[in-house]
């Protein structure tokens, strides 16, 4: 199969204008190719697609889908590059349309942005049916011409990392326990000489004095696991390291404070922090960024148990402080702060953590943008231009003062798990509590729990688990590399 390109015509009479793929095999069948498109009615509107047979004995079927219009750029409205998420967005709806076909290779017309047209391929095509008998045929992608090879390949890297996240966030929790999470990992890195893993048991937690981690562990038979993953691309193995965080709960019921059921086997993905951050460490060291980055991902279920925490109970993190578990669905921000305190042993140049905080960041934002709360303006314009490149956008929330004062006012501990009045400001009250676990001065805090899933507002997406924002942190990682250099 072959996928083009096609863009909106500027006037509405206008003909076909074409990418210059397209131009190319349009001259390769004597002009056929434009004259069937005229033929079929108006211009194709974006993400729209006609689909020709018997054009060329190559390519037995041709999609010819929609990209708006050709010098779409940078839209400031939307904090997006509108010209890449287009050609993702096409490119994805034509390989699908392949798919459907049953024909089992299709080559992809770059769209003059090879990167964004492999994303869109590889993500587009991507789906777990891992445990189904009946799966939908495999489709493989390739770059249609020779040009842009090199960015082609940068793109299916990119978008093979975020396909990892959504496979380890869409995996049932039985599957993906602790245990088989840091060893999945281990094995996607084993390859790299210049990356050590470390599966610490919890032993190790337990000597470590991370005693938060530890209490929303102990209500689960599964047993917690600290991974800690160290890839050392840096010119020195001693330069300042990048240090990402996640939250890896790879299943969380609420503990005593029960979650509803409805809904709650999504909780399978509540490693939602700990699958992109470990991801996006893959896909640096699969691109050789030049830099040094450190992963740590506190990994646990949060059952309710004759051992589980119960609302009240005080327990102690890593750094002394003590904190008062008012709700125990409240979990990741324990498992985050003794992972916080630890990271600052590494003089990181930044920390950055990502987590399925809050309830409240999905209705804050909903899936549009990933909430940062962050204390460096260094680092949030440096996440903020990476986010415009990937079309995954992340959206700055505040960290102010005033929040950290209903988590510090506190009856019985140093602060509490959840602000004292309850509904409000939920997203802040979290990263406020996290704040107090945190002295680094380029430390942001990634709320991903609006962007966990995709129903279908990210069309180059299906539904499901959606990995966000894996390609933003490598791409951060990667601009993060360049400044080191120069």
């Amino acid at each position: 199969g072959l996928v083009l390109g096609v863009y909106s015509s500027e006037k509405d009479d206008g003909a076909a204008q074409f990418t210059s793929a397209g131009d190319a095999f349009d001259r390769l069948v004597s002009g056929k190719l434009r004259a069937l498109l005229s033929l079929c009615g108006p211009p194709l509107k974006k993400g729209k697609t006609r689909v020709f047979h018997g054009l060329h004995q190559d390519f037995p079927s041709v999609v010819v889908v929609g990209l708006g219009k050709k010098n779409a750029g940078i839209n400031e409205q939307e904090n997006w590059n509108e010209g890449k998420e287009n050609i993702r967005t096409a490119v994805a709806v034509g390989c699908r349309q392949i798919q459907d076909l049953e024909i089992p290779c299709v080559e992809v017309d770059p769209c003059g942005d090879a990167q964004a047209a492999a994303e869109g391929a590889v993500l587009g095509l991507h789906e777990y049916n891992e445990l189904k008998q009946k799966k939908k045929p495999v489709v493989t992608p390739q770059l249609h011409g020779s040009a842009e090879r090199g960015a082609w390949q940068k793109g299916v890297i990119y978008a093979e990392g975020q396909n990892l996240a959504r496979y380890l966030m869409e995996a049932p929790a039985n599957y993906i326990t602790p245990i088989k999470f840091a060893e999945h990992i281990e094995q996607k890195l084993r390859t790299f000489s210049n990356v050590k893993v470390h599966i610490r048991p919890e032993s190790w937690i337990t000597a470590q004095e991370m005693g938060a981690f530890l209490s929303v562990a102990k209500g689960s038979a599964e047993p917690p696991i600290f991974l800690e993953i160290h890839y050392l691309g840096g010119a020195n193995t001693d330069d300042s390291p990048l240090v990402f965080v996640g939250k890896g709960v790879t299943f969380d019921s609420g503990g005593i404070s029960l979650k509803p059921s409805s809904g709650m086997d999504a909780m399978r993905a509540d490693m939602g922090g700990a699958a992109t951050v470990c991801s996006a460490i893959v896909t640096a060291a699969a691109l050789n960024l030049p830099l040094n980055i450190i992963g740590l991902a506190p990994l646990c279920e949060n059952m309710p148990s004759g051992k589980a925490n119960k609302p009240g109970d005080v327990v102690r993190a890593k750094n002394g402080k003590t904190i008062q578990v008012d709700n125990t669905d409240a979990e990741g921000r324990l498992l985050l702060a003794d992972a916080l305190c630890y990271a600052h042993n590494f003089k990181a140049r930044a920390i950055v953590n990502a987590a399925t905080l809050t309830g409240a960041m999905d209705v804050a934002l909903g899936s549009a943008a990933t909430g940062v709360f962050t204390n460096s303006s260094w680092l949030w314009t440096h996440l903020y231009e990476a986010s415009i490149l990937t079309g995954d956008r992340v959206w700055r929330m505040p960290l102010f003062e005033h929040y950290t004062k209903q988590v510090t006012d506190c009856p019985l501990a140093d602060v509490s798990n959840i602000g004292k009045y309850s509904r409000a400001g939920g997203a802040c009250t979290a990263a406020a509590f996290l704040k107090e676990f945190v002295t680094a001065s380029h430390w942001a805090h990634l709320d991903i729990a609006g962007v966990m899933s995709n129903k279908d507002e990210v069309p180059y997406l299906r539904k499901g688990m959606a990995g966000r924002p894996t390609r933003t942190l490598v791409e951060f990682a990667a601009r993060l590399s360049q400044d080191s250099h120069n």
